[in-house]
């Protein structure tokens, strides 16, 4: 289990990639604007609210991690028919083992969400770790907008020395 100390919970209120600032409609054309031009390898998405703007603008994921809620109250609803299904449990403010393995295996497999009974919000980082190279993980940022982390290998770097894994193979 990973369990962020007091300073590591500090980072972690910063962006982990490029933010973009602006109400859901401008993140939304900021990221299509993003994946037009790039490309990306996969697309994941970490949160209720950006998952569900994603969706309903046409943009197709490779995995959605969410937790049925927003800003802490119920989620507003939206399908995830075309997507099959891990369900984990998370306690809020870790990433239990259980829903680390849950990650990797719907990056692995794609077309996949991840509905997680507890939190989901620090799911971003076994998110980035699984990624392969190229991909793109998107999480949103409450009251600013949306964070873009490209999954280089850097950035696999900075998050495996940040949760303290030295696996070779995330």
């Amino acid at each position: 289990m990973f369990v962020p100390n007091e300073t590591q919970r500090e980072k972690l209120k910063n962006p982990l990639g490029e933010l973009i600032i602006g109400e859901p409609e401008e993140c939304i054309s900021a990221l299509r604007t993003v994946l037009d031009v790039e490309k990306p390898v996969r697309l994941i998405l970490v949160g209720d609210t950006i998952s569900r703007t994603a969706l309903q603008s046409g943009i197709q994921p490779s995995v959605i991690i969410i937790d049925g809620k927003e800003k802490r109250q119920p989620a507003s609803k939206f399908s995830i028919e075309d997507f099959g299904v891990l369900g984990t449990r998370n306690k809020p403010g870790c990433i239990e083992q259980e829903a680390w393995d849950a990650v990797e295996r719907a990056v692995e497999c794609g077309n996949t969400v991840v509905l997680v009974d507890g939190e989901e919000d620090l799911l971003t980082l076994p998110a980035i770790l699984s990624a392969p190279m190229g991909s793109l993980v998107v999480y949103g940022q409450p009251h600013k907008g949306i964070v873009l982390v490209r999954v280089t290998p850097e950035k696999k770097k900075e998050i495996r020395i940040f949760v303290g894994k030295t696996k070779s193979n995330t």
